[in-house]
């Protein structure tokens, strides 16, 4: 037990993760930080309340036991720790890194009232990574008898792999199809090495294996099998469709063909998945040494896109967003990191049009001063431009990362209905898809969202899938 005085343990200061120097990180793509010592997080884990009503477990939206794991951390049993996140969150490494913590389960912690929150996320981390040795050395099994029930599930991003977490620990036959080479959609072609290494995401989609989760990569489902054939050729008794928003948005302005401009998807995919970085890289991207590169956008991608910009040798790299750096919706950690990296912000800018040489490539934007009106839907103010603030800026590389629609593949698959967004449509109580027993979870249906909740949609169409099953059954 925590033998520290309750108003002791109040006055303990938040450990900051340990991390490389912006001047070294910014010269690899190696993982920025480098996680909590034993004894760093056994004295942060000692920074819990233990609060009963566990206002940061019911702020997860996978339900993690927060108190009870970081419990376990003080009383020095960090393998038990990772069991209790595991019973609800498959991928707790991933988690720690990668989940936006300060906007839920740390944005409840009774201590930030007053103060910083516990670190939930470091200590998830910790609890993952210190014990990964252990955990993949034992022999994993599922307690529940087998269903004789087949599963197929489309993806095998983070709705998919929380899904199948929950799905094969009720005993049923589950099965993974990838559209791409690698296993963990977003996770393996979205996110940078430098906040998600690869070897991470391999760790916990081999301990979806050792559990019995079968992984078909190079398998398009709307392509190369259609879902009906999946369904009656295939013998599944369900599906959960996972596949994601991996359709770019672009900005429809004058100049978006130039060469020279990404899409944020395409330039983290050759970068991430195809190691496009590397000289031997079979699939490079344009160079970026000493060129001047301009981001559009303010989410994490867009982040990631100016950071990657940054390694890959740009000499200037600039985040440019219509709105300020209040209503930017990226990570604070992640915009604290691109300043310390130097990424330069240029707010309450907007693309007018983008101005190419004769022979096509990319030489300067036009950009239009904004300033903030009233509140639109998305909750944030909205931008409205300035007449007459037109101003050419010169840039050389562009990034458009202004988000991303759902996977048009299974668009024409007929009695699938799609919304006006072109999200699938679903029951929100079920996650039922149009087609009976074809449940459907994370950007599919939300458009781009985190990881976290999109966890959270795989588990509770899991939880759908085995009502569905056991009223078929009857």
């Amino acid at each position: 037990m925590n033998e520290i005085p309750l108003k002791e343990r109040m006055k303990i200061m938040r450990h900051p993760i340990p991390a490389q120097s912006p001047e070294e990180r910014i010269k690899n793509f190696e993982e920025v930080n480098s996680g909590y010592s034993p004894k760093m997080a056994l004295a942060e884990a000692q920074r819990c309340l233990q609060c009963k009503a566990a206002p940061c477990t019911l702020a997860c939206p996978v339900n993690v036991q927060i108190p009870e794991f970081i419990q376990q951390i003080v009383d020095g049993d960090s393998l038990a720790a990772a069991d209790t996140i595991l019973q609800d969150n498959f991928l707790p490494a991933i988690c720690g890194r990668v989940c936006p913590q300060e906007t839920l389960c740390e944005s409840k912690c009774v201590l930030a009232k007053k103060g910083k929150p516990v670190a939930i996320g470091n200590l998830e981390r910790f609890s993952a990574d210190s014990t990964a040795p252990m955990r993949e050395k034992r022999e994993e099994r599922v307690e529940a008898e087998h269903t004789g029930k087949k599963i197929a599930l489309v993806g095998s991003g983070p709705a998919s792999l929380a899904c199948a977490g929950d799905l094969i620990r009720f005993g049923h036959e589950v099965t993974i199809f990838e559209a791409l080479h690698a296993y963990g959609g977003v996770l393996v072609y979205g996110i940078p090495e430098f906040r998600l290494p690869k070897s991470i995401v391999a760790f916990e989609v081999n301990a979806l294996k050792k559990l019995g989760v079968r992984f078909e990569k190079n398998t398009i489902i709307g392509n190369t099998i259609a879902l009906k054939e999946l369904m009656d050729e295939g013998g599944y008794d369900a599906v959960f469709i996972g596949a994601g928003a991996g359709l770019p948005r672009f900005m429809g302005i004058p100049g978006e063909e130039l060469i020279g401009i990404y899409s944020a998807n395409e330039l983290l995919t050759r970068i991430n998945l195809m190691k496009a970085y590397k000289k031997e890289a079979i699939t490079p991207v344009l160079s970026y040494v000493d060129k001047t590169v301009a981001v559009f956008g303010a989410g994490n991608t867009a982040l990631d896109s100016a950071r990657t910009a940054i390694r890959m040798g740009a000499k200037k790299t600039y985040i440019i967003y219509r709105r300020t750096e209040v209503e930017m919706p990226a990570r604070v950690e992640e915009i604290h990191h691109a300043k310390e990296e130097g990424v330069e912000f240029i707010f309450l800018a907007s693309p007018l049009e983008f101005i190419g040489s004769d022979d096509g490539w990319l030489q300067s934007v036009n950009l239009q001063r904004m300033e903030l009106g009233e509140m639109d839907a998305s909750g944030r103010r909205r931008p409205i431009p300035i007449d007459g603030s037109e101003y050419v800026m010169d840039i050389q590389m562009a990034v458009i990362a202004i988000g991303n629609g759902s996977n048009p593949l299974l668009r024409d698959t007929p009695g699938l209905k799609f919304t006006k967004w072109h999200t699938l449509e679903v029951d929100p109580d079920t996650l039922e898809t149009t087609i009976k027993g074809v449940f459907a979870g994370g950007d599919i249906i939300t458009g781009g969202a985190t990881v976290i909740s999109a966890m959270g949609a795989g588990r509770k169409a899991a939880k759908s899938i085995q009502e569905y099953l056991l009223v078929k059954n009857k």
